[in-house]
């Protein structure tokens, strides 16, 4: 896919929304696919029906847009997403990221499902994302340079401090328990060897998964600014004596969902006020890329777990 492509799904959406102007895009991957129902005033929007969209075949994943107010934020809601492995060029999966970008979305929030790979760190804890690792030997930035895009897109603050600082606010006034860390990305969709884990730990991970990175590295492209959580669903290959299954991902995401969901709402009014672009072409000079201020994230920093997490 390509910029002619977002375009072109842009004003097919645009003509669907009946006028919403979403300030946040976000991903509901799995964990928040119940957000969806939570929409107030939802325009849905099956993927197959825009074009050049990519479909998700993965379980868990509804494959619709939906559009409308969540918590009073104009919000647009990727109920699903693609992935690398299903074989989609990073063009591809990174569409909708620049699609919401043009509907004027700026900030992102991402979820993902992800494997625990810090010994501390336990399935079921929320992992607010301090930075990435990107271990998928792709780029959505490859290729020809993008009109509107940065070509050598800064991500030092890929994760932005402030909107990260939001979320930990929202966290502690709901008492939820939040980690912080470093998430690599991996092609999959095999699960990783348990020596592959130990690599990556080395490299200063905390989780693992296979998304987010595509979708973060053309967001910050763009000037949109970035906010991440994961669901760490399993232990990482190695850490438990236990096959790693799918099925344990979607239950231990349905055991955590509504904890996942009462975050996202409570942290979603102050995304939406924070401050503009950052970092690309749609960044004024006035805002400035919020990594040269922000400095390097610890990517290791904890807060213990309520009974509620």
């Amino acid at each position: 896919m390509s910029v002619p492509d977002a375009a072109r799904a842009a004003d097919f959406l645009s003509g669907r929304l009946r006028g919403l102007g979403p300030r946040v895009a976000v991903v509901l991957g799995s964990g928040l696919g119940g957000l969806a129902d939570r929409v107030e005033d939802a325009v849905r929007v099956p993927y197959a029906e825009i074009p050049g969209w990519p479909a998700s075949a993965v379980e868990g994943h509804a494959g619709e847009i939906v559009a409308g107010r969540l918590g009073g934020v104009p919000v647009l809601g990727l109920a699903g997403r693609a992935h690398l492995y299903e074989g989609h060029a990073p063009d591809v999966v990174v569409l909708p990221v620049r699609v919401a970008a043009r509907l004027g979305a700026r900030t992102l929030l991402v979820s993902n499902a992800a494997g625990a790979v810090n010994p501390l760190f336990e399935p079921g804890d929320l992992m607010l994302i301090s930075d990435h690792v990107n271990l998928m030997g792709r780029s959505p930035l490859a290729g020809p340079p993008r009109d509107g895009e940065a070509r050598w897109a800064d991500m030092a603050g890929a994760y932005d401090p402030e909107l990260r600082g939001a979320v930990r606010e929202a966290a502690a006034a709901e008492g939820i328990g939040l980690r912080e860390g470093v998430y690599a990305g991996m092609l999959g969709p095999s699960y990783e060897t348990p020596a592959e884990i130990a690599m990556i730990r080395r490299l200063g991970a905390d989780a693992v998964g296979m998304s987010t990175v595509p979708e973060v590295v053309a967001a910050r492209a763009l000037g949109v600014r970035c906010v991440g959580v994961s669901c760490l669903t399993n232990y990482a290959a190695g850490a438990s004596p236990e096959p790693l299954r799918h099925e344990e991902v979607l239950e231990t995401t349905r055991r955590v969902g509504e904890t996942f969901e009462r975050l996202v709402l409570r942290s979603l009014p102050a995304l939406a006020s924070a401050g503009g672009p950052t970092g690309g072409p749609a960044a004024s000079a006035a805002d400035g890329p919020a990594s040269n201020e922000a400095g390097p994230s610890s990517g290791r920093t904890s807060v213990e777990p309520s009974e509620e997490a």
